[in-house]
């Protein structure tokens, strides 16, 4: 039996398709239409999953919609109705987009397939979330918890999952959000909604939460891990362009400039800033304000999400959480759940935004409406796009490209750990792209971690990013605990995606500086021989000859761009950028082969 479950129109329009409850292909529709978070209906992800499958469009048992459209827009008709004449710019923008094509997804879906429209099916949107994460997650039992900015009308849920059944117990409605109180706050910190979010959670560390008690007046919690945010600070609800007002501006002062570059005394001023202005000191200062409201809301945000599981816990009695939707992706909260939380295992899809959703919808479908066994569990995310040796070849001499090939795997990831070992910059593309916005392994930019020097070399070189922001160790499994802090936890759901924060021990500081953050802490990957043979041995090979089994493993993509998915899109970025080597499977191309 075959399902295709899709998403699309919001944030992150994708394709997942599951046979006998197995998955066969995932996609995000970016990582072909090469948009970074293109939200357009997923035609592209949908021909690569049949072609993956080897199947049409007739042989689909059901396609499955992530949400109801119809509820979604009762909701924004009804917030427009209750906030009028404020909300008349949000009516026409909205009326615009939703009666033209956001309302009419079956017809959609039928046209663009020529599918009878009785295999189409709908799944409210946080059932979507929670099923992305509980079918996969292998656990029986679990309670659930899914956050976002908003489905249909529902925010947030508290529920529990069991054999085939998911049950939700208790909803958070919109305009109430802890997704979008978030999203608030990275417009205020002059980040892009949707995207910049984990921005503002790499500048927390640069701060301290001194604003608590000023962001604790945004939002209102009670006893039973509830929550209600304080509308008076808001206008995400009847605004399409602004999210806060004035009494939010009288509270944390004036936003931060979107040109603003961010640095503080803590995080230095990186050469690729260019000359260091003037007014570097009170730059600094201004800059340290708002690195400060980050850690505030990202204090509170911790707060909400421990309490709300202890209450969870409480209530059900259960060992495992399962979490769902976009909040899902803070991976510093996620860390604290697991050390300071009751549960023993935490469970996250990683693509738990609302590209997971397609997958949670298909999920559903086949197990609590057509009553089907469980037969999946998910320890990797290699469920993307890959392309063979000769496909690649073909391509490099079409191109008329000099390269070598390195036929034998043990000479290939000798070569690899060598030249790493060495400081060079590697872009690695093995494999099946990775399903989610982490790269781990498929479609990753490797570097050594041994000096500090190089979290700027491959910011200068590739990545163009902020100064703040983290980059990721990858550690093979045997070694991790001679490097990060575990706590002898139950982790593996979390560091098999590098979905969650850790200490890094004080005696593995000065051996990986480049990927420690400067709260001592990192988003560790932790990769078995059995997830991604060739991966994991480069780090093996690579700690044999340093002494220090752990990579810089950052998403190969430039700023701005969605992470490369063929050999084309790799190729493309090296030669853009200073990487050192590409390697395409077994071919290596050397940067000054192409110069």
């Amino acid at each position: 039996m075959y399902i295709l479950g899709i998403s699309c129109f919001y944030h992150e329009s994708a394709a997942a398709l599951i046979k006998d409850g197995k998955i066969v292909a995932c996609s995000s529709e970016e990582r072909f239409s090469r948009k970074k978070h293109d939200s357009n209906f997923p035609k592209l992800a949908v021909e690569f999953c049949l072609k993956k499958a080897g199947i049409a469009v007739n042989d689909l048992d059901y396609v499955v919609f992530y949400e109801k459209p119809f509820w979604k827009f009762a909701r924004i008709f009804q917030s427009i109705l209750a906030t009028y004449p404020s909300s008349s710019r949000l009516f026409a923008k909205s009326m615009v987009t939703w009666l033209t094509d956001k309302l009419w997804v079956r017809s959609i879906i039928c046209d663009a397939f020529k599918i009878n429209s009785e295999k189409i099916l709908f799944v409210p949107h946080h059932i979507s979330h929670a099923a992305s994460s509980f079918y996969p997650s292998g656990f029986d039992k679990a309670a659930i918890m899914t956050f976002d900015g908003v489905g249909e009308w529902t925010t947030t849920t508290f529920g529990t999952g069991e054999g085939l059944e998911i049950n939700i117990k208790k909803e958070i409605k919109f305009p109430h959000s802890l997704g979008l109180l978030y999203s608030v706050f990275t417009a205020f910190l002059g980040f892009e909604v949707n995207d910049g979010e984990y921005k503002v959670m790499g500048m927390a560390p640069y701060g301290k939460p001194k604003y608590l008690s000023k962001v604790r007046k945004l939002v209102k919690t009670f006893p039973d891990g509830s929550y209600a945010l304080n509308m008076e600070y808001f206008t995400f609800h009847k605004s399409p362009t602004k999210a806060f007002g004035k009494k939010f501006v009288d509270l944390f002062g004036q936003p931060r400039q979107k040109d603003l570059h961010f640095f503080t005394k803590g995080s230095g001023y990186p050469s690729y800033f260019g000359e260091k202005p003037k007014n570097y000191n009170e730059l600094c200062e201004k800059n340290q304000h708002y690195a400060d409201i980050a850690a505030s809301i990202q204090a509170l945000t911790e707060e909400i999400l421990l309490t709300a599981a202890k209450i969870l816990q409480k209530e059900t009695k259960l060992e495992n959480l399962c979490i769902g939707g976009g909040v899902g992706l803070n991976s510093v909260a996620n860390g604290m759940l697991l050390r300071k939380s009751p549960f023993k295992q935490i469970f996250i899809q990683p693509a738990s935004g609302d590209d997971g959703g397609a997958l949670g919808a298909a999920l559903y479908v086949y197990h609590a409406l057509l009553g089907k066994k469980r037969n999946f569990t998910q320890d990797n995310c290699y469920f993307g796009a890959e392309y063979t040796n000769s496909e690649i070849e073909n391509f490099l001499k079409e191109k008329k490209l000099k390269y070598k090939k390195i036929a034998s795997e043990e000479k290939l990831t000798d070569f690899l750990a060598d030249v790493l070992s060495k400081n060079k910059v590697v872009g690695f593309f093995h494999g099946r792209a990775e399903w989610g916005p982490r790269a781990l392994g498929a479609r990753s930019i490797l570097a050594s971690p041994v000096k500090k020097e190089m979290k700027e070399v491959v910011n200068v070189k590739i990545k163009f990013r902020e100064p703040y922001r983290p980059f990721a160790p990858v550690v093979i499994a045997e070694k991790a605990n001679i490097y990060f802090e575990l706590e002898k936890k139950e982790h593996k759901h979390l560091t098999n995606f590098m979905l969650g924060v850790f200490p890094v021990k004080k005696t593995a500081k000065k051996l990986i500086p480049a990927v420690t953050h400067v709260d001592g802490s990192a988003r560790i990957q932790i990769i078995t021989e059995v997830q991604n043979k060739r991966y994991y041995n480069i780090i093996k090979k690579f700690g044999k000859k340093t002494g220090v089994y752990v990579l810089m493993n950052t998403s190969f993509n430039l700023k701005g761009e969605p992470i490369v998915n063929s050999p084309e899109n790799a190729f493309n970025t090296f030669k853009k950028s200073g990487l050192d080597i590409l390697a395409l499977e077994n071919y290596i191309i050397l940067k000054e082969d192409i110069v």
